[in-house]
């Protein structure tokens, strides 16, 4: 099944290695070597004061590659309908409250239980760039990035507006990290709209019943391998080497093939 082909308007990708998507594109062509300090975890300055302190690390990543994506395509982020996925969530504050729950049930943290849900980044959105379009939150375990971008595009093809999708892990804690391992902070965002900029990337998506994905091989591949977001790197190989496409693992039994032009 292959959907209508959608632009890609704005691009936005940060890790602590590679903060930026201008440093990654650089890496992943092998122009330059990645910074050998990590970046320190970005500040979500679309929060007041008070929110951007209690922020945990999955909002500050969320939000720092969504406006970054917004900046690039040159749109208000308020206008624009979002997908956010992630693959766990924040792992660090499920570790935290699992740990309270077992020792000391009444001490919960009622701004921790508030940012414990899966769709905290939105929501912190949403309410940082005073927007009233809709928004989706999901996640599909190691498939995440691909059933996001798949999510993204529909809404584009039946909406026929643009729409920011914005995917995001950050670093397991306690015992949830030996079931469900992620390390550092890893986002990264597309701004995808209808056809009709001739400047733009085009990009069509096509779904079938074969698995299997491209591998990454580039020298970035070795800097965020270790979370949970990787898969996502092919697909931003593939636009940084202006490969002509690549295939994503949309599922146990079904592919992703991505094109671009």
């Amino acid at each position: 099944m292959a959907l209508p082909a959608v632009v890609i308007e704005g691009v936005a990708f940060w890790s602590s290695r590679l903060p930026g998507w201008d440093v990654a594109r650089a890496v992943i062509r092998g122009e330059a070597a990645a910074p050998d300090a990590a970046a320190p975890r970005p500040a979500p300055t679309l929060l007041a004061p008070t929110e951007r302190r209690r922020a945990p690390d999955t909002v500050a990543i969320a939000l720092e590659v969504a406006a970054r994506a917004c900046n690039a395509a040159q749109r208000s982020p308020a206008e624009l309908a979002s997908v956010f996925a992630s693959t766990h969530g924040d792992l660090a504050i499920s570790d935290y409250m699992c740990a309270t729950l077992v020792d000391t049930p009444t001490l919960i943290s009622p701004v921790k239980f508030h940012n414990s849900v899966h769709n905290a980044a939105a929501g912190y959105w949403s309410i940082g760039t005073g927007s009233f379009a809709t928004y989706t939150a999901l996640s599909a375990f190691r498939h995440t990035f691909a059933a996001g971008l798949l999510e993204a595009v529909t809404q584009v093809a039946c909406d026929g507006r643009p729409v920011l999708y914005v995917a995001f892990d950050i670093e397991a804690k306690g015992p949830l990290a030996t079931i469900a391992p992620s390390k550092g902070l890893l986002g990264a965002a597309l701004v995808l709209a209808p056809c009709g900029a001739a400047t733009a990337t085009r990009m069509r998506l096509r779904i079938d019943e074969q698995p299997g994905a491209t591998p990454a091989n580039s020298p970035a591949a070795a800097l965020i391998a270790q979370n949970a977001l990787a898969p996502c790197l092919p697909f931003f190989e593939a636009l940084a080497l202006q490969r002509p496409g690549l295939r994503l693992q949309l599922g146990e039994r079904a592919g992703l093939d991505v094109t671009f032009d």
